[in-house]
This record gives structure tokens, C-alpha cells and sequence, in this order.
């Protein structure tokens, strides 16, 4: 795919209040997730997220004229990267069952280092540096304290956590995945199929799995499956996107740490979950963590 970065680190005044806004967009999507949860099964909401989301972004990309059709060797590639994405969603929305929307949101901020640690391997040229190593040991030890939080350690939400922390595994193999074949397609195609495929498949997994398929709807619920699906996904994705193409991915890595402070921030507000002194110091070891791997010194 074409690179029409402008490759511009500084951002503008306005670009980078909008990157403030897109990040804590994105930090709040835990907590979508957990009260769309309360009324929904699992795989259906998972189902419902991506196929209102896909929906959106087909009547947006045949606004914009963008080119869905592939041939067949990008179709093998694009069912290979949507077994990543299953997989990912499908410890995503499990795993939020059963641990709180604060502990999730901080162990999904893990992917930059799962990415990283896979980069190192299959991205030629892309070596892991001592200030990324360190970044590392800080993300990790900021994951290692939220198993002290004072929420019982119950067995849920240990299986809860382990789960969110194979989400942002998937996630990393995902990228990285779509990093080697992203040459081939438009950023469009390489987001829009992998919800195509993957959405009667959540439908089917909670026809046979969600104990209910749906429980009750409110306007909670529904106004939370549609912050996931056109706020986060759909909305957030082109907003993005757009930022990338404009300014790159080195400017807008200086936001990324507002993702996990305004995910617990969300959940302490919204959910009224309890905020320890291991929280908190989980949260600062990850956004150091993110801080030390992004800083550009020099």
C-alpha cells in the first residue's frame, strides 16, 4: 500500500487535541464492552459490534469510492488474518465477562509490546533497542501488579485476565500479520473482510454458546453496542486513518498513553469500580512503559 504520510512529526495545534479525543474514544471501548455485556451474550455482542460496524464502513467506503474487491490469493490472506481477529475478539469479549472493564482496559495496552517483541522477528528491520527492552519490563511489571489489585483474586477474574492477555497476543499476531501483507491491499479491504467473515460466526457461536443470546435491551445497551461499532470501529478507524496518513505513525504514538488512563478512568466514573494502590501503579508502570518505547530522544 501506497505510504501517503507526509511523514511530518509535527502536528498541528487542532490534530493533536483531535489524536487526545480518538484516544480516549478508543480507552472507553472496554467499558462499551461491559455494559452492552450486561444485556447481551458474549458472541453476539461481539457478532452485533462487527456487523454494524462493517455495514458502516461499506456505506462509507462506497461513499468514498474505495475498491472492495479482491482476487484469490488476497482472499487466502485475508481468511489467514481473520483467524487472528476471531481469535482476539473472542478472548476480548470472554474475558470481559469475567474481569472488570479497569483491569482489561490496561492489559490490552500490552500490544505495543507484543508487537514490538514480534516485529523484532518478522519485520525485517525492525530490531528491539535497550529503550525498547525497558519499555518492556515496564509494561510487563504494570500488567504483574494487577494481579495484586484488591478485587479478591477470585478465580473469574484470574481466568478473566489471562484471557484479556491472550486478546492482545492475537491482537499483536494480527498486526503483524496484516503489517507483511499490507502492500496488497487498501486499509479498507484489510479492515472491512476480516468483520465480514468473522461476524455469522459470532452469530453462530452464540446461538450454540451464550447462555442467552439476548437478556434484555435498554437504551444502556444498545447506546453501548453502538459506541463499540460506529464510534470506536467504524468512526474511529477513518479518524485515525486520516491522522496517519497526514502525520504518520511517529506523531501519533505520543497519545497512545491516554488509552489506558482513560479506560480506568471510564470504568472508576461509569462502572464505579474500585481504584486500589495497585491499580494506579499499574497504571503508571504501563504509560511509562509507552512513554520510554515512543520517546523519540535526539
Amino acid at each position: 500500500m501506497e505510504n501517503r504520510s507526509c511523514n511530518n512529526d509535527q502536528m498541528t495545534l487542532r490534530a493533536s487535541f483531535y489524536a487526545i479525543f480518538l484516544c480516549m474514544l478508543f480507552g472507553g471501548n472496554a467499558v462499551a464492552i461491559k455494559f452492552s455485556l450486561s444485556g447481551v451474550g458474549a458472541f453476539t455482542a461481539a457478532g452485533l459490534r462487527f456487523g454494524i460496524s462493517a455495514f458502516v464502513i461499506y456505506i462509507w467506503a462506497t461513499f468514498k469510492k474505495q475498491p472492495l474487491r479482491i482476487n484469490k490469493k488476497q482472499a487466502m490472506q485475508l481468511f489467514i488474518l481473520s483467524q487472528f481477529f476471531i481469535m482476539q475478539s473472542t478472548f476480548l469479549y470472554l474475558g470481559l465477562t469475567k474481569t472488570t472493564a479497569s483491569h482489561g482496559v490496561l492489559i490490552i495496552n500490552l500490544l505495543p509490546f507484543f508487537v514490538m517483541v514480534m516485529a523484532h522477528f518478522f519485520i525485517p528491520g525492525d530490531h528491539i533497542t535497550l529503550k525498547k527492552v525497558l519499555g518492556l519490563i515496564c509494561g510487563f511489571l504494570g500488567v504483574v501488579l494487577i494481579f495484586f489489585d484488591n478485587h479478591g483474586l477470585s478465580h473469574d477474574l484470574i481466568i478473566g485476565d489471562l484471557m484479556i492477555l491472550f486478546t492482545a497476543f492475537f491482537w499483536g499476531c494480527n498486526i503483524i500479520y496484516a503489517k507483511r501483507i499490507i502492500n496488497n491491499f487498501n486499509v479498507i479491504q484489510i479492515t472491512w473482510y476480516p468483520m465480514i467473515i468473522s461476524t455469522p460466526l459470532f452469530f453462530l457461536g452464540g446461538y450454540l454458546w451464550d447462555s442467552q443470546m439476548v437478556k434484555t435491551l435498554n437504551s444502556t445497551i444498545i447506546n453501548a453496542l453502538l459506541y463499540q461499532s460506529v464510534i470506536a470501529a467504524a468512526f474511529g478507524f477513518i479518524a485515525w486513518n486520516n491522522l496517519l496518513q497526514k502525520f504518520g505513525a511517529t506523531a501519533l504514538h505520543s497519545f497512545v498513553f491516554l488509552m489506558p488512563l482513560s479506560g480506568v478512568f471510564f470504568s472508576v466514573v461509569l462502572l464505579g469500580e474500585s481504584l486500589s494502590i495497585y491499580l494506579i501503579l499499574s497504571i503508571m508502570m504501563i504509560i511509562s512503559g509507552l512513554f520510554i518505547v515512543n520517546i523519540k530522544f535526539g
